[in-house]
Order: C-alpha cells, then sequence, then structure tokens
C-alpha cells in the first residue's frame, strides 16, 4: 500500500467553504462577491506523475511554510474532486491516447465536472465565465468516492482499466494481520487512484477508523466512536441522521462496519476482495468476542479519542 500518514489536525477545507464562514462581525464573502465557478488547472505532462507520487509540499518548494503537512496528491485531489471545470494545459504536449486516458481517470474522480482540454491557454470563456455551476450542497456530494458508496456512480468503459467499487463487512479487521497489509506489503495490483471510507478495528471495537488515499499517499485516523458505543440518550437529535444510521444497522454490532470505496486502474477486484477478507477475524476469532479482541497486538498509532 502506499506510505501511512497520520491526518493532519485541522481538516483540508475546499475553497468554496471559506465563502461560507462568518467573522466575529458576521460577515461572509458571499455578502460581497457571488461564487459561480470552481476551475482548477490539470497539467496534462505533469499531473499522473505528481499524483501517484509520495512527495509533500515542502520537498516540492510549495509549502506555505515549514509546519505545512499537506503533500501533493492531497492538494491535487482536493482541487479535482469540488471542481465544477477542469482545464488541462498542455494538451498538445501529450499523446491523444495519454490525453483521453487523463481525461478517463479524472472524470472518474469528478463524474461531473466539465472537462476541457487546451492549448496556450486557449479556451471558450462562455465554459468557464458566468456558468453559475456552482452550488455548494451539490459540490459536497460531488467527489466520485462518494457516489460509488451511493452507488450513484457509472463506471468507466473497460478502454483504459478505470473501474470503481465498494468493499463491505460486517465484522473487523485483525489488527495485526491488517497492519501488516498496510504497512509491509507492496502494492502491485494496477494503480490505486482514490480510495476512502472507514474501517473497524478488533482491537478499537468501540472507535471507527478513517481511511483517505489519493495518489501515493494515505492517511488513517480516528473518525469517532462508532453509535453502537454511545448510550442512545446522547445520539444526534436529528430523526433524519437517526434513521439513516439505523438503515445501516445489524446486530450484535449495530453500526460497526467495514465501509471503503476503491477507484484504481487496472485493479484486480476481486484479488483486493480476496485479500481484505484475510484481514478479518475468522469466525473462531470472531467467536471470541470484543474482551478478547481487545488484547490483540495493535501496532497502529494511537488514537487520543480511544481513551475518551
Amino acid at each position: 500500500m502506499p506510505p501511512l500518514q497520520p491526518l493532519p489536525a485541522e481538516s483540508r477545507l475546499p475553497i468554496a467553504e471559506t465563502f461560507t464562514f462568518r467573522d466575529e462581525d458576521g460577515v461572509s464573502l458571499l455578502d460581497l462577491a457571488r461564487l459561480d465557478t470552481l476551475v482548477t488547472v490539470v497539467d496534462a505532462v505533469n499531473f499522473l506523475r505528481d499524483y501517484l507520487g509520495a512527495q509533500d509540499m515542502r520537498d516540492a518548494g510549495q509549502s506555505v511554510n515549514e509546519n505545512d503537512e499537506r503533500n501533493i496528491a492531497d492538494l491535487l485531489v482536493d482541487q479535482v474532486e469540488f471542481a465544477n471545470v477542469i482545464l488541462i494545459s498542455k494538451a498538445d504536449l501529450v499523446s491523444g491516447e495519454e490525453l483521453c486516458n487523463l481525461v478517463a481517470i479524472l472524470h472518474q474522480l469528478n463524474p461531473d465536472t466539465d472537462i476541457l482540454p487546451m492549448v496556450m491557454g486557449q479556451v471558450p470563456l462562455e465554459r468557464v465565465l458566468n456558468t453559475s455551476r456552482f452550488d455548494f450542497a451539490q459540490a459536497e456530494h460531488a467527489p466520485g468516492w462518494l457516489k460509488v458508496f451511493r452507488g450513484e456512480h457509472t463506471p468507466e468503459t473497460e478502454e483504459y482499466g478505470i473501474a470503481s467499487f465498494a468493499y463491505r463487512a460486517r465484522r473487523p479487521f485483525h489488527p495485526e494481520r491488517f497492519h501488516r497489509f498496510l504497512y509491509e506489503g507492496e502494492w502491485d495490483n494496477g494503480a490505486l487512484l482514490r480510495s476512502k471510507g472507514f474501517f473497524w478495528l478488533a482491537s478499537r471495537h468501540d472507535h471507527a477508523g478513517t481511511w483517505s488515499q489519493a495518489g501515493g499517499i494515505m492517511h488513517h485516523a480516528a473518525a469517532g466512536r462508532w453509535l453502537a458505543a454511545v448510550p442512545r440518550e446522547h445520539w444526534p437529535e436529528d430523526a433524519a441522521i437517526r434513521a439513516e444510521v439505523l438503515q445501516d444497522w445489524a446486530e450484535p454490532y449495530g453500526d460497526r462496519r467495514q465501509e471503503l470505496v476503491f477507484i484504481g486502474q487496472n485493479v484486480d477486484e476481486a484479488r483486493l476482495r480476496a485479500e481484505l477478507d484475510d484481514y478479518l477475524l475468522t469466525d473462531v476469532e470472531l467467536a471470541a468476542g470484543p474482551d478478547a479482541w481487545r488484547r490483540y497486538p495493535d501496532a497502529f498509532p494511537a488514537w487520543p479519542i480511544a481513551d475518551s
């Protein structure tokens, strides 16, 4: 697998969200300007190299300051997943096959975007100005991985070997076997472009882990408590949220589950599913119960929430 890093303490927010913030005087950018279209530019020559690499912003000489822990792949995927329009620069410097492959990958990462190859910066202005394409509520549901979760995503053609699938399971991963897979194995199953979701470790029975991978970098961290570990009186009061939780409820472990989406190129889905199944608890291990699971060797970095 790609190298793992803990998630930064602060989430990376799309530029669009800055328009929704209000200062202490109640002033927002939306009071002064209208956000019309989110446009990002992708370099046809270098995008895939940079995206699949594991270079951080400091090594690339693009960090904001010495404490900037972001990496190139995270930055690129944030831009691509939330863009209304993606302009592909230097389209004339790659072959037609390379350009089509890049377009297919970008479309998989963001199925709703308008993708426009360009040469020398030439693009029809009506495609990028005053389009009224931006909608914040829609943008929150735009990423391709989220559409896969919801069964809304239309798979790419087989021509470029790009596919996506959701992995779900109702038993926990054995922490030692799963850690070995993530930290010690060499990824040799096609190009993993994007993966995201939640995972359940047997040794951390009451807490969900969050997983986010883009290109050559993967992060994991605590996502919070499973609601099955929270007294009902402390559940969210919103009826719609409670109903959504109960839709994913299954006894005896409630909402605890594996739910991961994978988007890749030339990835053997059956092989990856079988490997992930191997890291789940066996029937014998499952029968031992949570008290036994908590004693399993666990080399994952500590989650601050685990003691809460």
